[in-house]
């Protein structure tokens, strides 16, 4: 009997501890202002309640974040039955971007399981992090996001949208910023969510599971929402949340301010009215002092003059004049003193390496202490400086979690200075050649050929132009923290249109990868990178470069070498010796097979990206035997596009294509009448024509 009492007096104090008393709970919030919030919102990032009482959660600096939430939790669920509580919320804000037509990213209202939200800044919006995204059920994740950049890797439907976000970026539904007219639905007024107040309403009601999301520049809640969508929040929520703003910056930068807030639970928020919410001040002022005291002489004045003139004629004589075009191209571009001051002065012992172009250093940014990249290019030719700066600035505006992120850019004379993400592992060449600073396991190298073939599907496709890197290879492609690959170095890379095709240009590249028909046509496509990743699959499976100089003459040109093993029936014994026999048989067999077909020479024989993305990702499985083009395809060899490839595809029979078995009898065309095989790479002969080793570039 006393053990009994004993446990329940324990089970009782343990669920006071456990579960929070109704004093710590938060069922309604209102702020008409934020001057007295005090200790009942935590605030991390820079996020900041000034002293006019608007919360200010991100400035005009770059890739930051700001948070404010809660201090309390909400009980989110129904604990007897698990079903999702209504709720109902209005919050006033606004964004002020730097740049009065570019917007800096966005806010978002958030439903988290935590205050303190470890998400990352720019397309993230401070929600999430790369790997948790897309899309991941344990995040318990609710947000209604008010996003004012475009992100396709996210979908996005244009940069002035609302958006509901569901355990993913990737929005559920989602609506230009606008409403609707109460007497007329079919009318909708759209307006910019940068640069004005802005009222929002989100309602839920859970007896219908129905999500209701209204907006409008003006306090009068519009009758009809612009997002009203079916969902059950019951499996979204946890029973206890925290609810509140999250805000984010990247290369481009907005100032977030929530002006005012009320929130209900089981009920309706308390109304808001812009009138009475404290407002931003106007712009400042620029006043010049236009007396002088009358004690100072002539003397004092003269002299002061002409120190002011000596000053401002060294200020000149040294300033990097700001030309008009280079105002069109936003907020990219940082100060020399800057990124001098942050690579210590370009010293050699902050040398990471020699890119394409020129030498890139490690920094600090001083003001948000970021590690960047910074590659210093030379660029005489004051010709095409403009282009080549758009260029880079259109590249800018790339958003995906494989791709090396650029930050910036800043103009000095002649030169350009580039500002990237620091990637603290290096490139992936270091790691598969030579004495590598530390071996790959199989699983590794998948992750990151699975990552790299991401990125140039986004490139091709998933960009509004088509963008062709044209230097893929493993020196350019880099390793974050966690070993994850993002290509890198679009120092060569050229942008078109969708349906158009891109223009005559130099032959650029490096050898081993270049593909065959380059030199002939002059176009770089899609499927020239195609082939270039052909070659890194094989570097990555078999831990050697495209052309190794110092190898027999059998084994000098990468894919020749791996074709004759295949054709062989040998193809585990390309793979790189240093795995001591440790990987997945049948990825291994698909990996090199596919760098095969991804090396043909001949471009209709050739996946698109697309198609290399659902190879390696299992969708589709890869043939069972490999042939180059028949001589009838001769004419065809120039044609870009998978509908070539699947023809090409469908001349094999059908036994081709069964799934490989447990005995992996891949070899089964070694006594093949080989006549009726083209060669799959350029000869060694033709390549070496123009120089050895693997990093030459190639211009007419």
């Amino acid at each position: 009997m006393e053990n009994q009492y004993l446990f329940m007096v324990f089970s009782a104090l343990f669920l006071i501890f456990l579960v929070p008393t109704s004093s710590q709970l938060t069922d309604q919030l209102f702020y008409s202002g934020f001057k007295d919030a005090g200790t009942n919102l935590t605030l991390t990032g820079i996020s900041e309640i000034q002293k006019n009482g608007i919360l200010k959660l991100t400035n005009d600096s770059r890739r930051l974040i700001g948070h404010a939430m809660s201090s309390s939790p909400v009980r989110f669920k129904n604990s007897t039955n698990g079903q999702a509580l209504s709720f109902s919320t209005s919050f006033a804000f606004t964004i002020i971007p730097e740049y009065p037509k570019l917007g800096g990213h966005g806010l978002a209202f958030t439903i988290s399981p935590s205050k303190a939200q470890k998400g990352l800044p720019s397309q993230y919006l401070g929600l999430l992090n790369a790997s948790d995204s897309s899309g991941n059920f344990s995040n318990h994740l609710f947000a209604v996001e008010f996003d004012t950049v475009q992100d396709f890797e996210f979908g996005d439907i244009n940069d002035n949208h609302v958006g509901i976000d569901i355990n993913s970026l990737n929005s559920t539904a989602a609506a230009a910023a606008s409403y609707l007219d109460d007497n007329d639905p079919s009318k909708s007024t759209n307006f910019s969510l940068n640069g004005k107040a802005i009222q929002a309403w989100i309602e839920y009601d859970s007896a219908r599971t129905l999500l209701n999301v209204t907006i409008a520049p003006f306090s009068k809640k519009p009758r009809i929402p612009i997002l009203s969508v079916k969902i059950d929040l019951s499996p979204i929520f946890e029973e206890y949340m925290y609810v509140g703003f999250s805000a984010s910056t990247g290369l481009l930068a907005s100032s977030h301010y929530i002006l005012g807030w009320s929130f209900k639970l089981n009920g309706e928020a308390r109304a808001l009215d812009l009138a009475s919410l404290p407002s931003l001040p106007g712009p400042k002022k620029k006043h010049t002092a236009l007396a002088i005291g009358t004690g100072v002489s002539a003397t004092v004045i003269l002299i002061s003059a002409i120190s002011v003139a000596v000053y401002l004629f060294f200020k000149i004589k040294n300033a990097d004049p700001i030309e008009k075009w280079e105002f069109e191209l936003g907020p990219h571009r940082y100060s020399y003193q800057e990124l001098k001051k942050a690579t210590k002065g370009f010293r050699e012992k902050e040398l990471l390496g020699y890119g394409g172009f020129g030498r890139v250093y490690k920094g600090t940014l001083p003001k948000s202490k970021t590690q960047v990249a910074v590659k210093r290019v030379s660029h005489e030719s004051k010709q095409g400086l403009r282009e080549f700066v758009a260029e880079i600035a259109s590249i800018g505006r790339l958003r995906h979690r494989n791709l090396v992120q650029l930050q910036g850019w800043c103009r000095r004379r002649g030169d350009l200075l580039l500002v990237y993400d620091f990637m603290p592992n290096g490139s992936l060449d270091k790691f598969l050649f030579d004495e590598p600073k530390a071996i790959l396991s199989w699983e590794q190298r998948m992750k990151i050929i699975k990552g790299v073939a991401s990125a140039l599907l986004y490139l091709h496709e998933g960009f509004e132009q088509v963008v062709i890197h044209r230097d893929v290879k493993a020196s350019n492609v880099l390793l974050d923290g966690e070993l994850n690959g993002r290509l890198g170095d679009f120092g060569l890379a050229r942008l078109h249109d969708h349906g158009s095709n891109m223009s005559t240009t130099r032959v650029v590249g490096t050898l081993g990868y270049l593909a065959p028909e380059l030199p002939r046509t002059g176009k770089a496509t899609t499927s020239s990178d195609v082939f270039g990743f052909g070659a890194l699959l094989l570097e990555v499976a078999c831990g050697r470069r495209p052309i190794e100089p110092k190898a027999p003459p059998e084994e000098l040109v990468l894919v020749d070498w791996v074709w004759d093993n295949y054709r062989k029936g040998k193809v585990l014994e390309v793979l790189d010796r240093r795995l001591n026999e440790q990987y997945d048989v049948v990825e291994a067999v698909m990996v090199v097979k596919l760098g095969l077909m991804c090396s043909n020479n001949a471009v209709v024989g050739r996946p698109s990206m697309r198609q290399v993305v659902r190879y390696l990702e299992g969708e589709v499985v890869v043939p069972g035997e490999l042939r180059a083009p028949d001589e009838d395809l001769e004419g065809r060899k120039d044609q870009v596009g998978a509908d070539g490839f699947d023809d090409f595809l469908h001349s094999f029979p059908s036994s081709s294509f069964d799934k490989l078995s447990g005995s992996h009898s891949f070899g089964n065309n070694r006594d093949m009448d080989m006549t009726s095989y083209a060669s799959l790479s350029t000869s060694p002969l033709s390549l070496l024509q123009y120089g050895r080793g693997d990093t030459t570039r190639l211009s007419d």
